[in-house]
């Protein structure tokens, strides 16, 4: 059960059920034919990462029900935007679907400059799954909650550094937030992905993270990492143990996150449903879920197409409000 977004099979299959009555559910009568050869999902993070893991749950789902191929092809880097260049390069078929978070359209066209329109140039068919951020930080660091991690900030201002997975996406934008709220000056690194961060902040190079938590709670188990906070509305069950951002004074890091499934506009409706309709039932499957679960991520909240361009035109107007309060303006290269 997603402590975020409650939902159960029952309300993800009755999704698949009901595609029939949304806008996509145009006439099958000439409807083209989906798949016709492999399929390719592009994520722009590194091999291992939450985008990873989910993007291969996916994959490995559709190919058993679709009877093709379905390759995962990482492209990490620039936060996301070379996945996103690739994608936009590819006929608009639904043979080339993207997996990206849902920050590609609510903060990261705030910090880096994009050469695309996140709301013509793709469209979320389905989010896949939703979870809150976990702070990590090197067992060294001398903090067990986010109290503790503020005064030994104050002690060595514009010293401590935290890692996100990339520029732009919350894993960043977390730190800035932090750094308002509690009158610090933690410096930011990107890194491309989170395995590559999560590396440099065990073996003592970043002293933090704000990270997903399908790659940090391995580490946080094996006593490689120290968890000092969740971020969301409730904890998250695989760490019952940590607290709350909220619960330690700081309720407006509340932030979440989600993985969505992204075509092109221009993808025919009949093969945007198909599409839909073949993602819903993968993510339906009581063992894809437990897996999620697993990994510390909850589920999606099977809406439809259109509540999730809402829902991120939304996000988007309250994220630049708030990332212009903290001075944050795009720039060609994240930082």
């Amino acid at each position: 059960m997603d402590p975020l977004s409650p939902i159960t099979r029952r309300r993800w299959l009755a999704a698949a059920a009901a595609l029939t009555t949304t806008p996509l559910a145009t006439s099958l009568a000439h409807a083209q034919a989906w798949p016709t050869r492999p399929l390719r999902i592009l994520i722009g993070a590194p091999p291992g990462g939450t985008a990873d893991l989910v993007a291969r749950l996916l994959a490995e789902g559709l190919q058993k029900d679709v009877g093709q191929p379905v390759i995962v092809d990482a492209k990490p880097g620039a936060a996301g935007l070379i996945a996103m260049q690739e994608f936009l390069g590819q006929p608009a078929d639904g043979h080339t679907l993207l997996v990206s978070v849902n920050a590609l359209v609510t903060e990261i066209p705030h910090v880096l400059k994009l050469r695309f329109d996140p709301f013509r140039d793709v469209v979320p068919l389905a989010d896949l799954s939703r979870s809150g951020l976990v702070l990590v930080a090197n067992p060294a660091v001398p903090a067990k909650t986010v109290a503790e991690l503020v005064a030994h900030a104050k002690t060595q201002p514009g010293k401590l550094a935290y890692a996100s997975y990339s520029a732009g996406t919350i894993s960043h934008t977390m730190g800035l937030a932090l750094n308002k709220a509690a009158g610090i000056e933690l410096n930011h690194v990107p890194y491309k992905g989170s395995p590559p961060a999560l590396q440099d902040v065990m073996g003592g190079h970043v002293a933090l993270m704000f990270d997903g938590p399908a790659t940090s709670i391995p580490m946080i188990r094996a006593g490689k990492l120290r968890a000092l906070a969740v971020s969301g509305t409730r904890r998250n069950p695989a760490l019952p143990d940590v607290p709350t951002f909220a619960e330690q004074g700081y309720p407006m890091l509340d932030e979440t996150a989600w993985m969505g499934l992204w075509v092109r506009p221009a993808v025919p409706a009949d093969v945007q449903l198909k599409v839909r309709q073949a993602t819903l039932k993968v993510m339906a499957q009581t063992a894809v879920q437990a897996r999620l679960t697993e990994l510390g991520n909850g589920l999606g909240s099977g809406a439809t197409p259109e509540e999730l361009v809402a829902q991120l035109r939304a996000a988007h107007d309250k994220q630049g409000a708030t990332l212009r309060a903290l001075g944050v303006t795009p720039q060609d290269l994240g930082g």
